[in-house]
């Protein structure tokens, strides 16, 4: 069987389109890593072959990201909805090593991950509660970032053990511009899902406390997250007790997801998917050898003028439901204006070879995911697309 293929334009929101070099390299390794015999995924993840994979994926990404000594980087089984849990009982546990008491767990709700974590939070009993929810601004629906002027003022009403954000929201393509000033001109941990955005653009890291973000929708395969936390954060995790949070009714961390524990064991406390890992590390070398992430977020800018400038051209034809000033450039959601012509788009781009445009189920319409591996080439491709089926249809 032949490894290679057809550059494909899928534009999925995840598991992801990956570039082509860095699969052929993984296929290989997968049957014979570095020449020892055995695939990849064949090595114990205690091995030194295991560990050097680990090593050079924190290595690569520290790197790109430029991550300061005050952080730990490790890795974890599962995705984001893993995430929405272990953050809530791991930070709140920190929030006891450091204060003595839970504190307030808060949460911008912009869109159905940041609402999803919410929910996870007081599923399992954690004091928590919505900051805002963007929905209260938007006549019921997620589309807009309200201004810091309407709920900056709440950080101050209590004692907020964390305050979460979703910084890119890929069922409803909003997107945080940046981080919002109230937040980090305060004291409170910054904790943010960057699932769909990290690597896409530079960021300051200095500025969150914990970072997380699942692999399968701009870096990887499915089944591995990255955190990237404030080494402090570990340490008051790691002072407090389990008595002390029995006692404070904080439901108590699985070993598996403890972070403390699994920074110890260098993220292969319990058998680490080493392949999933190896295929983000090759991803992480490709972006480097392109010449790192500000290579890449003037490549994703592009992409995301291109599309809203063709989308943009037709308003009679498309609707863009999300306001311009937070419009994700890793997700661009669109519906048609005029009724029974959605799966004539979708047939029409499938003619050509432009896939995963469908919308999320939730909310119906079109939905092109704009991520790292996604060609300038195939984004002009489906920006002439659009310009032409809005031409024969209108």
């Amino acid at each position: 069987m032949s490894l290679e293929r057809e550059e494909p334009s899928h534009f999925g929101a995840g598991p992801a389109q990956l570039p082509t070099k860095v699969l052929q390299q993984a296929a290989q390794d997968l049957v014979n890593y570095n020449g020892i015999g055995l695939g990849i995924g064949e090595i114990s993840h205690r091995s030194g072959d295991a560990s050097n994979v680990i090593d050079s994926a924190k290595a690569n990404l520290r790197k790109l990201m430029k991550i300061p000594d005050t952080h730990e980087v490790f890795f974890m089984q599962g995705g984001g909805t893993t995430g929405f849990s272990s953050l809530a009982t791991n930070l709140t546990a920190a929030h006891v090593g450091k204060t003595g008491s839970t504190g307030t767990a808060g949460y911008l709700v912009t869109g159905s991950w940041s609402a999803k974590s919410l929910e996870e939070a007081q599923r399992l009993g954690i004091k928590s509660e919505a900051i805002f929810n963007a929905k209260d601004f938007n006549n019921g629906k997620f589309g807009v970032i309200p201004p810091e002027s309407a709920w900056a003022d709440k950080l101050k009403a209590k004692e907020y053990s964390y305050i979460y954000l979703c910084e890119n929201e890929t069922v409803h393509g909003i997107e945080w511009p940046k981080l919002p000033t109230a937040l980090t001109d305060s004291d409170v941990d910054i904790v943010a899902d960057l699932s769909s955005d990290i690597l896409s653009r530079e960021i300051d890291v200095s500025q969150y406390s914990v970072i997380m973000a699942g692999a399968q929708k701009n870096i990887g395969l499915a089944g591995l997250t990255i955190y990237i936390m404030k080494k402090s954060i570990l340490e008051n995790i790691s002072a407090t007790s389990l008595d002390q949070l029995r006692q404070l009714g904080v439901p108590i961390t699985p070993i598996a997801f403890d972070y403390p524990t699994v920074v110890k064991n260098n993220s292969a406390y319990n058998t680490i998917p080493i392949f999933t890992l190896h295929v983000i590390d090759l991803v992480l070398r490709q972006i480097l050898e392109k010449g790192g992430v500000a290579v890449q977020q003037k490549d994703n800018e592009l992409k995301a003028e291109l599309l809203y400038k063709a989308l943009s051209k037709y308003p009679d034809f498309y609707a863009l439901p999300v306001a311009k000033d937070c419009r994700s450039k890793m997700n661009v959601v669109f519906t048609l204006k005029k009724e029974g012509l959605d799966k004539k788009f979708l047939d029409g781009a499938a003619a050509i070879k432009l896939t995963g445009l469908k919308g999320h189920r939730s909310v119906g319409g079109f939905r092109a995911s704009l991520y790292n591996a996604v060609s300038v080439e195939s984004t002009k491709k489906l920006a002439q697309f659009v310009e032409a089926f809005a031409s024969k249809n209108a």
